[in-house]
């Protein structure tokens, strides 16, 4: 008598293998778009601090570049509502492939048991 697992068990713990691996790739996503929406808050709680007529530098690529308040206030603002709506877009992401994987492991539980009465028996 053989051990290996029937191709439709096969299949669908390759599936739940990719779900699995999709979960920890969006973990990483959100992470890190949470890590910069954290810095992009902070930053314009920080420049709310300033006076209008304060000295503002911001980073571009090596460069260290003057910019004016209101200039910058608009594009952290702009930044912030992008990474938002990418988090959302992630957060529906997880929630979809947290239930995928779910389902699959309520499909194969079964199957599973259901071999190893075959192989015990």
């Amino acid at each position: 008598m053989s051990n290996e697992l029937p191709q439709q068990v096969q299949h669908q713990l390759a599936q739940l293998q990719q779900a699995q691996q999709q979960a920890q790739a969006i973990f990483g996503q959100k992470t890190q778009l949470e890590m910069m929406l954290r810095d992009t808050e902070r930053a314009l709680e920080e420049l709310e601090k300033l006076d209008d007529k304060a000295a503002i530098y911001k980073i571009i690529g090596e460069l260290l570049i003057k910019s004016e308040k209101s200039a910058t206030k608009v594009e952290l603002a702009e930044k912030k509502e992008t990474l938002d709506l990418r988090l959302k877009t992630l957060e529906r992401q997880e929630k979809r492939i947290q239930k995928r994987f779910q389902e699959l492991q309520e499909q194969l539980l079964p199957l599973l048991r259901k071999e190893g009465e075959k192989g015990a028996g």
